[in-house]
């Protein structure tokens, strides 16, 4: 009977252990670096991260905006590289139509950089002067009309490097002048649209449109760069406004990651 007692005590007595665990503690479980690699399912920041910027998004991106708005074009009204870059110094903290308003008279006075250079600054902030920082901005058109008369032969230079040391032309009035008149991708433009829909759409993170701009020429293919800045910015004064856009009449809907609040913490 000894013989008999002792392999029935080893069988039971693994079950009993076992028995004593609670349901909590048996499923409770710490991955192991190894189990975490071979596919354990990432943080939803990352994961969403690596998804929101694959190449057949940002294509689908793009498809859309193309579809959406196939001509759309620079909305600042000009006939020159030269007022090209007035018009895009005056649109600093002003909208396009306000500066659509002021130009025509401001280039009927002083339609080339020689007689803008010319100027006085009182009759220049006199007619800016509804653009607003009107004081700054006639400073800068004056010094950018002697810059493009003295150093450049009276032509608007088509070299970012050069543009960007004329008064008045920081990177992003750089890359529209450059983009739209010369048809060279330097850059990407980024305004407050650019930089508010971007964001929203997970294609960038950047806190400043600097960052930003680095962040879109590395994922958009460059012979986009600058059709999207100006579908964007079209699609942002109609659609995806900054309060209460209109997701219902939205292209991108079905694209837009806008409420995923984890991509930007």
């Amino acid at each position: 009977m000894d013989r008999v007692a002792a392999p029935i005590t080893l069988l039971i007595m693994p079950a009993t252990r076992s028995a004593k665990l609670s349901p909590k503690s048996a499923v409770k479980k710490t991955p192991t670096k190894a189990s975490t690699d071979r596919g354990a399912t990432p943080a939803p920041a990352a994961r969403s991260a690596r998804g929101d910027l694959a190449p057949e998004r940002v294509a689908a991106i793009l498809k859309a905006l193309t579809e959406a708005y196939p001509n759309a074009v620079c909305a600042l009204n000009h006939r020159s590289p030269w007022e090209l870059l007035v018009a895009t110094i005056l649109s600093a903290q002003c909208t396009d139509a306000r500066v659509n308003m002021v130009t025509p008279e401001l280039f009927r006075r002083f339609p080339t950089p020689a007689a803008m250079a010319k100027a006085s600054l009182p009759e220049l902030e006199s007619l800016i002067r509804t653009t607003g920082f009107f004081r700054n901005k006639a400073k800068s058109i004056k010094g950018a009309a002697q810059a493009i008369l003295e150093r450049f032969g009276g032509r608007v230079p088509q070299t970012l490097d050069e543009l960007i040391t004329v008064p008045g032309a920081a990177r992003k009035t750089a890359n529209v002048v450059l983009g739209v008149s010369f048809g060279k991708a330097e850059g990407v433009v980024v305004d407050t649209h650019v930089f508010r829909i971007a964001r929203r759409l997970h294609l960038a993170k950047g806190e400043t449109p600097q960052a930003v701009e680095q962040e879109l020429m590395g994922v958009l293919p460059k012979e986009k760069w600058i059709d999207f800045s100006h579908q964007v910015i079209h699609f942002g004064r109609q659609i995806c406004v900054a309060r209460s856009p209109k997701c219902r009449e939205c292209p991108l809907e079905q694209l837009c990651r806008s409420k995923d609040k984890t991509w930007h913490s």
